[in-house]
């Protein structure tokens, strides 16, 4: 079992083990702009439902979570000289909101296929609550519909929440190859109170059933602030994500200027030493749990998008911290492998597609600038009505962008992507899944070489 030693993971003999690997985002937690689908992911699987029946929808999604990871996939992490696979969940695999505190044995069975595969082929895997009861953050990575977070006001969810890692920590302790259980994806607190209460629970929850395990705790504030902390928990890994602000869909030139910024590796290097202060003066490990870049397809761009990484890892290396690259397979925005835009799937979502690309419904990875026209005016009526902004509570950017383009807008997408799908048979719909064979998706080869610790442009 790896345990902590100071600001190292070691194995049983006493071996340093840097975690370094990948995200499986859009797997048992997906993701719009991951598989391509418009808002979260309940939302979208209750309209498949409706559309396809109780019958296909079960096989829809039971081939999906199949195909987008197979021992190939394990082997050719592996082959990266990779070590680790952080596996992102969504609680409603293993408990219905109808039904809660009852656990679904059905909702593990991918879950455990992965971990034996990654086990397979030498690869540690770290479960990664990534959407949580109540919602802990106000984005749609946590499957939440709207932007409340009620996790942390709410304790009914708190209570569901450590009931789940109760059973997960039961069924996985003693398996050597899960390194550890990382609590809350991504946790945005009201205050450091709340933020520390949470993760004390649940944190205890899973030491009374498996004492042995390593667990991993974001940092508040979408993995940014481990200042909440005023004490180290043993065998604990300190998580922050690390997304450089020029990688963004908007990023300019690297080494260069995005938005008034300048943007090289030193730039990247203080904003790690910023997040990573807490666990770093206190002699505890840091894990990089998310970082990455938003690929476009111009040979220019994505060599710089490849570039940031590239020295963001390098970073991470000389500071001792382990990582994990934020995604492996999508549909072309971010992922280390990707479906190629000829693909059935590609093919049968593209006008669905151009359209999210063009009202820039998925926020994270488009740019919205048709949409400018609607969300501009609001914008501007905010700034004039409430020059000082710090009153507001919350800010108008994120808060129109969330509402108008992540909620509203894509919520009115969904009939259009529910169609491409409605009325096909089962063969079809399996035709089609199968593009997220690895066989049949396309490596990002420039950012193979860096994952693989060759030199920039090799």
């Amino acid at each position: 079992m790896l345990r902590v030693e100071g600001p190292a993971v070691k194995d049983e003999q006493g071996r340093h083990v840097q975690l370094k690997g990948l995200g499986l985002g859009g797997w048992m937690n997906m993701e719009s702009f991951i598989s391509g689908y418009p808002g979260n992911e309940s939302g979208w699987r209750a309209a498949l439902r409706v559309a396809l029946g109780e019958e296909r929808y079960r096989f829809f999604f039971d081939r999906f979570l199949e195909y987008f990871f197979e021992d190939a996939d394990a082997a050719f992490i592996a082959s990266l000289g990779l070590n680790c696979l952080r596996l992102p969940i969504n609680y409603r695999h293993f408990e219905r909101d109808t039904e809660p505190f009852v656990i679904r044995e059905e909702g593990f069975r991918h879950l455990d296929r992965v971990v034996d595969l990654c086990a397979r082929h030498g690869l540690y895997t770290v479960i990664d609550l990534h959407a949580v009861q109540g919602y802990q953050n106000q984005d749609w990575h946590s499957d939440n519909p709207g932007f409340i977070a009620s996790l942390w006001t709410q304790r009914q969810f708190q209570d569901r929440a450590a009931g789940l890692w109760e059973a997960i920590a039961r069924r996985y302790r003693g398996n050597r190859w899960v390194a550890g259980y990382n609590l809350i994806n991504e946790p945005n607190a009201p205050d450091a109170e709340t933020y520390l209460g949470v993760h004390r629970r649940l944190y205890e929850t899973v030491r009374d059933v498996d004492p042995d395990h390593l667990v991993f705790i974001d940092a508040d504030a979408y993995g940014s602030n481990l200042d909440r902390f005023d004490e180290v928990w043993p065998d604990t890994v300190y998580s922050i994500h690390d997304y450089a602000y020029c990688a963004f869909n908007f990023g300019g030139e690297y080494p260069g200027e995005t938005r008034g910024v300048w943007c090289d590796e030193a730039w990247a290097e203080r904003h790690f030493l910023k997040k990573s202060r807490f666990a770093r003066e206190n002699n505890a490990p840091v894990w990089v749990g998310e970082f990455g870049a938003v690929f476009s397809g111009a040979p220019v761009r994505d060599a710089n998008r490849c570039r940031i990484i590239h020295d963001q890892i390098g970073i991470y290396d000389r500071h001792g911290a382990g990582w994990s690259l934020w995604t492996y397979k999508d549909i072309g925005k971010m992922g280390l492998v990707y479906l190629p835009p000829d693909s059935p799937y590609m093919q049968r979502l593209r006008s669905g597609l151009e359209r999210k690309e063009r009202m820039g419904v998925d926020s994270w990875t488009s740019t919205g600038v048709e949409v400018a026209e609607a969300t501009d005016p609001l914008l501007e009526l905010i700034s004039r009505e409430f020059p000082d902004r710090t009153s507001l509570g919350f800010d108008p950017v994120w808060m129109v962008e969330r509402v108008v383009r992540s909620i509203m807008l894509s919520q009115a997408l969904v009939p259009e992507f529910v169609d491409a799908f409605a009325g096909l048979s089962e063969s079809q719909l399996d035709a089609l899944l199968q593009c997220f064979r690895l066989q049949n998706c396309v490596v990002r080869e420039p950012l193979a070489r860096v994952l693989a610790g060759q030199p920039i442009g090799a």
